[in-house]
C-alpha cells in the first residue's frame, strides 16, 4: 500500500509539473510579425515611365530613376521628388502623425534638415493620394525608403521584460535560495537524528513539495487572464499577458494627439466678420450646434457668408459621417449650421466653372450663375484658402452692416483676427467672392488672373476638437501621479494642450533631438508636448523617460509610430485608425481609439496588482510556515521530520491554497488606488520589512501545526495518523485565518467591511469543505493517510490555529495608529478610510 502510494504520489507530481509547464506557455498571439506587417504592404503596383515607355510595375522591380505616376486614390510605390504637381495632395498620418492631407509642390525645399512632415516636394513610401496627380522622381527603394528605415528600426528594437516578469523571477530566485538551504538543513537534521535513508528521501519530497509554491504559476496565469477579459471588455485587448499588471504601473503616458486626445474631426468653433465674432457649438460632422454672437451684438443675415463655405466645397457631411477633405468638412457643417441645406444649395447652383486648390496659390474658385445683390443675374466667384492669400487679392469687404467697403478699412482687423486664432492652435480659412458678367465671362479662360478685386467675407477657425472624456482622463491620471505628454506629428498646439489639462512647456521633435542625454534628463519632466516628431524622437523619449525610473506607455496609429511602441512597456495602437504595422509591434489595441480606454485599463491593472501582491503576501507567508513547520519537525525530531505527508501537502496547496489565492485574487481591490502615485520601476515585489512580518506570522503557523502534533504523540498519545490529521487541520484553518488577515494590511477582520469581500468569504467556505473532505470520508483516509476526528479534537486544532489571526490583529493595532499619526499629505485615501 505504501508503494502504491508512493508512485501515486510521483505521478500526481508528473503531471503537476507538465500542467505548469503548459500553463506557462507564452500564448500571446503570433511571433514578431510587425517586419511582415510592413513588407505586406510594400505589395504595390504602380504606373511606372521608364525608358519612355509607360508601364505598370510592382514595387519591388522599381528602381531610382524611375518615374512614377500617380494619381487620386493611388499609393506611393517609393519615396521620391515631385517633379509634376496638378493639386497634388498626399496623406502622410501613417508616417508623419499629419492629420490633414499635404499638399504637395514642384519647388524644392531649400533647408537640408528640414523635417519629414514639410518636406512637401517630396513622396514617401506607403502614403495615400488624397487628391489631384503628379509625377515622382523615385529616389529611393525598400529598405532606403523612409518606411524602409522604420523596419530596420523595428528589427532592432528589443522586447524587454515586464515589471512583474522581472520581480516574479527575483522572487523565485528567492524561493529556491531559500527552499534549498532548508531542505538541506532539514535533511542534516533527520540525518543526525538518526533517520533512515527511506525516511530521509520522503521526507525530502514531503520538504520540497511544500517548499516550492507550485500553484504560483497557475494562478498568476489566471489572475492575469481574468485581467485580460476584463480589460477586453472596458475596449482594450491586450496581447500579452504579463503586461495587464504592467499597465497598473505606468507613471508616464506618451499619448497620440489626433483622435485619441481628439475626435479627428475638424470642426468650426469661430466666425469672424468685420465687426462682429460668432462662437459655434457642437462638435464633429454632425449638423447640430448653436452659432452665438460674441458681446451681444445685433443679428444679422450670414448667408451670404455661408455660402461660399457650402459652394466652394467638394466635402459631403451626412449622419455625422464626412466623405470628402476634413477641412472642407468643417466649413461644410458650419454651413448647415447655418442654415444652409448643402445638397439643395449645389443642386440650385450647379458650377459652371471652377478652379481647383493647388499649393501654390492655396486656394479654390467655384463659379455660379445666380441673381446679384441687384437682382441682375450674374457669374458668382465663391473662393475659400489661406487668409493672407484672399486678402492680397481682395479689394474691398462685406462689413457687418451688409455694406460693401474698401479692405484698407478693415485689413488690419482680419490680420489681428488670423493671428489671434491662430495663436489659439486653430486653422484658419477664408472666404470671399467676386461677381462677373455672364456676357463677358469665359469659363475655359485663366481663372486664377481673375480671382482678384475679392469681396472678402470671413474667418472661420477649425479645429480637431479634444474628446470631451479627455481632460477628465487626464485628470485623472495625473492625480494618480502620472504624467501624460502630448505627442503629435503637428506643428505645436499649446491651446489643445492647455484645453486638456496637459502640464508642461512645449517644443518640437527636433529641438528634442538637440539636447544633450543630461539636458534631457534633466528637463524631461518639465516637458508636456512635442510637436512635429519622427520615430527617432519619439524612440528617444522613451528612452529618456526609461533613464529617469519611468513605466512608459506610447499610443500610436501609423507606421511611424511602429518602432516606439515596442520600445515603451506598454505599446498602445488604435483599433480603428491604426495600421497594422502599429497593432503588431503594440501590446494592447484600444477598441475605440480612446484615451479614457487607457486610464481605464490603468486602473485596472492597478487593481490586479494589488490584489495579486495580496495573493503573493498570501504565497509567501503560507511557504514560510511549511518551510519553518519541516525544519522545526527535523529540529525537533517531530513524527521523523515529517510532519505532513506529500499528498497531504499536494491537497492544501491545490485545494485549500488555490481557493483561498482566487478569493484574494479576484476580490474588491483596496479604495483609492488612483490617489496613490505609481510603482517605482525598481520595486521590490518582497521589501525586507514585509517578509520579516511574513516570517513572524508563518512562524506563528509553524508553531501551531507542530505544538498540536505534538500534543497528539506525546501528551494524548493519539498515535501518528491521529497526529498528522490534526496537524492538517492545524495548519488549513491557520492558512485560511491567516488569508483573511492578508486580505487588509490595516483594516480588521472583524470589521463590517470584511463582508464586503464576497468572493473571499466564499472561497473560505470552499477551503473549509476542503478540510473537512481531508478528514472525513473513509477512502480520502486511504490516500492521503488521515483518520476521522473527534469534536474535541476539531476544537482544539482551530482554536490553536487561531493563534496566527490574533498576532495579525494586533500588529494591525499598531499599524493602525502609526497610519493615524502620519500627517496628512502623506496618507493615502485607503489609509484614511482604513483608520477612520
Amino acid at each position: 500500500m505504501k508503494g502504491c502510494q508512493q508512485w501515486g504520489t510521483a505521478l500526481l507530481l508528473v503531471g503537476l509539473t507538465i500542467f505548469n509547464a503548459l500553463l506557462g506557455l507564452n500564448q500571446e498571439g503570433k511571433a514578431e510579425a510587425s517586419v511582415a506587417a510592413l513588407q505586406k504592404m510594400m505589395i504595390v503596383k504602380s504606373k511606372v515611365r521608364r525608358g519612355g515607355q509607360m508601364t505598370e510595375l510592382p514595387a519591388e522591380q522599381i528602381v531610382p530613376g524611375d518615374i512614377v505616376v500617380l494619381e487620386a486614390g493611388d499609393r506611393v510605390p517609393a519615396d521620391g521628388r515631385i517633379i509634376r504637381s496638378a493639386t497634388l495632395e498626399i496623406g502622410e498620418s501613417a508616417l508623419t502623425g499629419e492629420s490633414a492631407p499635404v499638399p504637395k509642390q514642384v519647388e524644392p525645399v531649400d533647408q537640408a534638415d528640414t523635417p519629414l512632415g514639410d518636406r512637401v516636394d517630396m513622396a514617401y513610401m506607403n502614403t495615400e493620394v488624397t487628391q489631384g496627380a503628379g509625377d515622382i522622381l523615385v529616389t529611393a527603394t525598400g529598405m532606403a525608403t523612409e518606411v524602409g528605415h522604420i523596419s530596420g528600426m523595428l528589427q532592432t528594437t528589443k522586447l524587454e521584460q515586464t515589471p512583474l516578469t522581472k520581480q516574479l523571477n527575483t522572487l523565485t530566485n528567492q524561493i529556491v535560495i531559500i527552499a534549498g538551504v532548508s531542505l538541506a538543513l532539514s535533511l542534516a537534521l533527520g540525518y543526525a537524528h538518526g533517520n533512515s535513508l527511506e525516511t530521509l528521501f520522503l521526507t525530502g519530497v514531503a520538504f520540497a513539495i511544500s517548499a516550492i509554491p507550485t500553484g504560483l504559476p497557475a494562478v498568476v496565469t489566471f489572475l492575469l487572464a481574468t485581467g485580460t477579459t476584463a480589460l477586453a471588455k472596458e475596449g482594450a485587448i491586450v496581447k500579452r499577458l504579463r503586461s495587464v499588471e504592467t499597465l497598473g504601473s505606468t507613471s508616464a503616458i506618451n499619448s497620440d494627439k489626433t483622435g485619441t486626445l481628439t475626435l479627428n474631426q475638424m470642426t468650426a468653433v469661430e466666425l469672424v466678420i468685420p465687426g462682429q465674432r460668432y462662437t459655434i457649438s457642437g462638435g464633429g460632422y454632425a449638423t447640430v450646434g448653436q452659432i452665438s454672437r460674441v458681446g451681444g451684438k445685433p443679428n444679422i443675415d450670414l448667408e451670404p457668408y455661408f455660402l461660399p463655405m457650402a459652394l466652394a466645397s467638394d466635402a459631403v457631411a451626412r449622419d455625422g459621417e464626412l466623405v470628402g477633405d476634413p477641412t472642407e468638412g468643417a466649413l461644410v457643417v458650419l454651413a448647415d449650421k447655418g442654415g444652409i441645406d448643402t445638397v439643395t444649395t449645389r443642386e440650385e447652383y450647379p458650377r459652371v466653372a471652377e478652379l481647383p486648390f493647388d499649393a501654390a496659390y492655396k486656394l479654390m474658385a467655384t463659379f455660379h450663375r445666380m441673381k446679384g445683390d441687384d437682382g441682375r443675374e450674374v457669374i458668382r466667384c465663391f473662393v475659400k484658402g489661406a487668409p493672407d492669400q484672399l486678402l492680397a487679392r481682395s479689394s474691398h469687404s462685406l462689413g457687418a452692416q451688409q455694406r460693401i467697403v474698401p479692405i484698407d478699412s478693415v485689413h488690419s482687423e482680419f490680420m489681428s483676427n488670423n493671428e489671434r486664432l491662430g495663436k489659439q492652435g486653430l486653422r484658419v480659412m477664408a472666404v470671399a467672392r467676386r461677381d462677373f458678367d455672364p456676357a463677358s465671362f469665359d469659363p475655359s479662360g485663366d481663372l486664377l488672373s481673375e480671382v482678384s478685386d475679392l469681396t472678402m467675407l470671413a474667418l472661420v477657425g477649425i479645429v480637431d476638437p479634444p474628446r470631451p472624456e479627455a481632460k477628465a482622463s487626464i485628470a485623472k491620471a495625473h492625480s494618480a501621479g502620472i504624467q501624460v505628454r502630448m505627442i503629435t506629428g503637428d506643428h505645436a498646439v499649446t491651446a489643445i494642450a492647455e484645453q486638456l489639462g496637459i502640464q508642461g512647456r512645449a517644443m518640437t521633435g527636433a529641438d528634442f533631438a538637440a539636447l544633450s542625454d543630461e539636458e534631457a534628463l534633466r528637463q524631461i519632466d518639465e516637458i508636456g508636448v512635442i510637436a512635429r516628431v519622427t520615430p527617432e524622437h519619439k524612440v528617444r523619449l522613451i528612452e529618456v523617460l526609461k533613464q529617469a525610473g519611468k513605466i512608459v506607455a506610447m499610443t500610436g496609429d501609423g507606421v511611424n509610430d511602429a518602432p516606439a511602441l515596442k520600445k515603451a512597456d506598454i505599446g498602445v495602437a488604435m483599433g480603428i485608425t491604426g495600421t497594422d504595422v502599429a497593432k503588431e509591434a503594440a501590446v494592447m489595441i484600444l477598441t475605440d481609439d480612446n484615451f479614457a480606454t487607457i486610464i481605464r485599463a490603468v486602473e485596472n491593472g492597478r487593481a490586479l496588482y494589488d490584489n495579486l501582491m495580496k495573493y503573493i503576501r498570501f504565497q509567501m507567508g503560507s511557504l514560510f510556515a511549511f518551510i519553518l513547520t519541516f525544519l522545526g519537525a527535523a529540529l525537533f525530531n517531530v513524527l521523523a521530520g515529517i510532519p505532513f505527508e506529500p499528498l497531504q501537502v499536494l491537497w492544501i496547496n491545490f485545494t485549500i491554497g488555490i481557493f483561498l489565492a482566487i478569493g484574494l485574487g479576484l476580490g474588491n481591490p483596496t479604495p483609492g488606488l488612483m490617489q496613490r502615485p505609481p510603482r517605482k520601476a525598481g520595486e521590490q515585489i518582497l521589501p525586507m520589512r514585509l517578509a520579516v512580518r511574513l516570517v513572524a506570522l508563518g512562524l506563528m503557523m509553524a508553531v501551531s501545526a507542530l505544538g498540536v502534533i505534538q500534543y497528539a504523540v506525546a501528551g494524548a498519545q493519539w498515535g501518528d495518523t491521529v497526529a498528522r490529521t490534526m496537524g492538517v487541520v492545524t495548519f488549513s484553518f491557520a492558512t485560511i485565518f491567516f488569508a483573511l488577515e492578508t486580505n487588509d494590511e490595516l483594516r480588521s477582520v472583524f470589521s463590517r467591511e470584511m463582508l464586503a469581500s464576497r468572493r473571499l468569504l466564499q472561497m473560505c467556505g470552499w477551503s473549509l469543505l476542503a478540510t473537512f473532505l481531508i478528514t472525513a470520508p473513509d477512502f480520502m483516509h486511504k490516500i492521503f493517510t488521515t483518520t476521522d476526528l473527534t469534536i474535541g479534537q476539531w476544537v482544539i486544532c482551530i482554536a490553536v490555529a487561531s493563534l496566527v489571526l490574533w498576532v495579525a490583529e494586533i500588529v494591525k493595532v499598531f499599524r493602525r495608529r502609526a497610519a493615524k499619526s502620519t500627517t496628512p499629505e502623506t496618507v493615502t485615501e485607503s489609509t484614511a478610510q482604513m483608520v477612520a
